[in-house]
């Protein structure tokens, strides 16, 4: 029961964050109608989430335990409600660059501390990557939400900052929030006395030496860079490259954030009967045809009236569903990263899968916001196929290295 209510907190952190974090796309959109601002302008907005999740992660991820865990996470909270108040008060892009930038240092403390929780209330591989699928999972169900919550204080006057108010809601979800992990009886872990905090820290940078966590992170960093890079952009790829209406641009996004979860859901079933290597190559040969089938649908479209999203073409449709195929990937590499780690140093694993990650989120942004600025969205698309190709042949060295830790263990 005890555990129950700590999963139950780490979930429903999980949730909020994934509202915060991936409503980027749909603020990148409404900065560039409300305010004025460029597309280069705008996705700055990435960097400012993104930044700081990797440079507050790399500080504080080997201190974190030190401090507790229930600490760290009402910390985060705390900073979150405050920056949701003063957003629309403030109605200004500085205003949403702070926020964001306030919600990254706020991540980068939840992912470590949930991460780092998962390996404590499981007690086997299994169970922690079930675990570990599962809270991912509850996080796609938040982008998913957030793109319908977000779109419901949109209005057909573009230049209207109105739609800030969404913030006072996510606000009240803030509190609920802290008030649940306050309840929670999250025990601070047991550390080692004869280490200093500079010992964690150089701990952490010492993984970075161990070749099967630098093909990780390298893996993990072209993951993001592609989620990132798409999901991000295709609020304004539905609305400048479809025509779309913005609601119903922003709306349309939500089925990569549906096709994101369900294929997190679905992996979790068949992982159990087939290899992750060979599936989630499968998964990447599937996402360089879906590009590359889908993108020749966008040009010389109808210039017919689109009042909802049933009116939307083909490819509104299509593009999305690469969420599906994308999916299994950064979950699967997370749990066999951290299964083949002893429990206390998850955390500063995870510190430096937070790291990469967010700069991976930021150069997929701030790549393909320039290519669609200067050339087109299609180019914008068409250029996730070159970390695609790359992440294949790090998969590969990520299995070969995998296979020898394993064996190692084992003798």
């Amino acid at each position: 029961m005890q555990n129950m209510r700590i999963i139950m907190a780490m979930a429903v952190s999980y949730f909020l964050f994934a509202i915060l974090l991936n409503s980027v796309g749909t603020v990148i959109l409404q900065a560039i109608n409300t305010f004025g601002v460029t597309k280069a302008q705008a996705a700055s907005l990435e960097g400012f989430k993104d930044i700081p999740i990797a440079i507050v992660s790399f500080l504080v991820a080997s201190f974190i335990p030190r401090i507790g865990y229930k600490v760290a996470l009402l910390a985060a909270l705390s900073l979150v409600i405050v920056m949701c108040l003063v957003t629309p008060i403030a109605g200004s892009f500085w205003a949403l660059k702070a926020l964001f930038a306030a919600v990254g240092c706020a991540f980068a403390i939840v992912k470590v501390s949930v991460y780092a929780l998962i390996g404590q209330v499981t007690d086997s591989a299994k169970s922690h990557s079930s675990l570990l699928n599962t809270i991912e999972g509850v996080f796609m169900v938040g982008v998913l939400s957030g793109y319908w919550v977000f779109a419901a204080f949109l209005s057909d006057d573009v230049a209207s900052n109105n739609w800030l108010n969404v913030y006072y809601l996510l606000a009240g979800l803030s509190l609920l929030t802290f008030l649940l992990v306050f309840s929670a009886q999250i025990e601070k872990p047991k550390l080692n006395a004869e280490h200093s905090p500079k010992n964690d820290f150089i701990d952490m940078l010492r993984l970075t030496y161990q070749p099967l966590v630098l093909v990780f992170v390298i893996s993990a960093f072209l993951y993001v860079l592609i989620e990132q890079g798409v999901g991000t952009w295709l609020p304004t790829f539905n609305n400048q490259v479809l025509n779309l209406p913005v609601d119903v641009s922003v709306q349309l996004s939500s089925i990569f954030a549906a096709s994101l979860a369900l294929g997190r859901l679905l992996a979790g079933q068949i992982l159990k009967k087939v290899d992750w290597y060979i599936f989630l190559n499968i998964c990447i040969a599937g996402m360089a045809t879906l590009v590359l089938l889908t993108l020749p649908m966008t040009k010389n479209l109808p210039t017919v009236p689109v009042t909802s999203v049933f009116d939307a073409p083909l490819a509104a449709y299509l593009m999305p569903l690469i969420g599906l195929l994308m999916a299994p990937i950064y979950p699967v590499i997370n749990s066999i990263m951290l299964s083949s780690l002893e429990k206390h140093r998850h955390a500063a694993m995870t510190g430096l899968i937070v790291v990469f990650s967010a700069l991976g989120g930021t150069t997929g942004s701030l790549i393909t916001g320039f290519v669609f600025e200067y050339m087109s969205g299609q180019h914008a698309f068409y250029m996730s196929l070159i970390p695609m190709g790359i992440i294949t042949l790090t998969l590969f060295l990520f299995k070969k290295r995998a296979q020898q830790v394993a064996c190692s263990s084992a003798v």
